[in-house]
């Protein structure tokens, strides 16, 4: 079968053919409807070096956004599990014994250390190609809503739901203030996701104003960038500042940015994997405010997720690439050019 495989650390992947795989005990085949490029991919195959932090050891398939149709079972797989129906895959696999896994806490798993792989598609072969194998209690089932729209969902709509849904006492009552940082796949999802679960007014910012229009069409106030931002974004807010933050890019400059305005007893979420940092003083730090990160979410999460794609709440936008292209939207994504979130389709030409 054809596959986008991560083949050494700081190389671009290769398109190329694979052996099919075969579900194992508790595991399931799925025939892949669509496949998102993440950014975390990127780090992947071209930042990570061997041995450094969130390094995965090569060769693997790519792709951790994976939806598809049950081809096979594996032994001790539930009846519920129906062959040629739809499914949303939860990708972190932690130990599934320990107090975090249990809970479906896999992000969080105690033993990851000790762990061959961190995910499908992070260490484990993953979804960016025509089948993939995962665990059959990963499963979430999409009835009849479109697979491949919901493939990006499987992180770029968890990642922000779990980070939002943390955030949501700080964001209970009127005149609260919401800011989102970096209008990507997860930015504009998480927007949406502010919209529906929140009364808050939601201040966007990106540095694309294309992003910035899209994120107005679901309900959010923009400011562009500048070296006023603090001061546009503290204005919207009427001086008060902002209740609740979420920087989905996690630079050095995000991260000043997002804590440069927020509000006494607001909280501040680093979502993206930027690899920016925060200096504290007692004196310049908001009282009883805090920064925090957050990773991915909870399998109960991406179920609450699901629902709200198939209630219309969130609407991923993507754009489709035939797996012949998958390295096209890669190419893409390194550059900046895909707005939203490319999903690769292996049934398409």
């Amino acid at each position: 079968m054809r596959a986008v495989v991560f083949e050494d650390y700081q190389t671009f992947p290769a398109l190329t053919d694979v052996e099919a795989p075969e579900p194992g005990p508790g595991e399931v085949l799925l025939k892949v409807a669509g496949a998102g490029a993440c950014h975390s991919d990127v780090s992947v195959y071209h930042t990570f070096e061997k041995g450094s932090p969130g390094a995965q050891k090569p060769p693997f398939v790519l792709g951790h956004e994976n939806s598809g149709w049950v081809e096979r079972v594996g032994t001790g797989v539930s009846e519920r599990i129906k062959i040629g129906a739809a499914y949303l895959v939860y990708g972190p696999i932690g130990c599934q014994h320990c107090r975090q896994c249990v809970q479906g806490k896999d992000t969080y798993c105690e033993n990851a250390a000790t762990m061959p792989y961190q995910a499908v598609g992070l260490g484990r072969d993953g979804g960016m190609a025509e089948y993939v194998t995962v665990l059959a209690h990963h499963l979430v089932p999409l009835g009849d809503a479109d697979p491949v729209s919901a493939a990006p969902l499987a992180d770029a709509g968890l990642t922000p739901y779990h980070a939002i849904k943390r955030a949501l006492p700080h964001l209970q009552g009127g005149g609260r203030y919401a800011l989102a940082i970096g209008l990507g796949g997860l930015g504009q999802i998480g927007v949406q996701i502010l919209r529906a679960l929140t009364g808050a007014t939601i201040i966007a910012t990106d540095l694309r104003a294309d992003a910035r229009e899209q994120a107005e069409a679901n309900g959010a106030v923009t400011v562009p960038d500048g070296d006023d931002q603090v001061e546009q974004i503290l204005e919207k807010t009427h001086g008060r500042g902002i209740d609740a933050a979420f920087d989905f890019v996690g630079a050095g400059s995000t991260i000043a940015t997002a804590a440069g305005a927020m509000a006494q007893g607001g909280a501040l979420s680093v979502v993206g994997i930027g690899s920016g940092t925060h200096e504290f003083s007692f004196f310049t730090n908001p009282y009883e405010s805090y920064v925090t990160n957050t990773y991915w979410g909870t399998v109960s999460e991406l179920w609450e997720v699901v629902d709200m794609y198939r209630a219309g709440q969130i609407r991923p936008q993507v754009e489709r690439y035939g797996m012949e292209q998958a390295l096209e939207a890669y190419r893409r994504l390194e550059a900046g050019e895909v707005n939203g979130r490319a999903v690769v389709v292996p049934g398409q030409g």
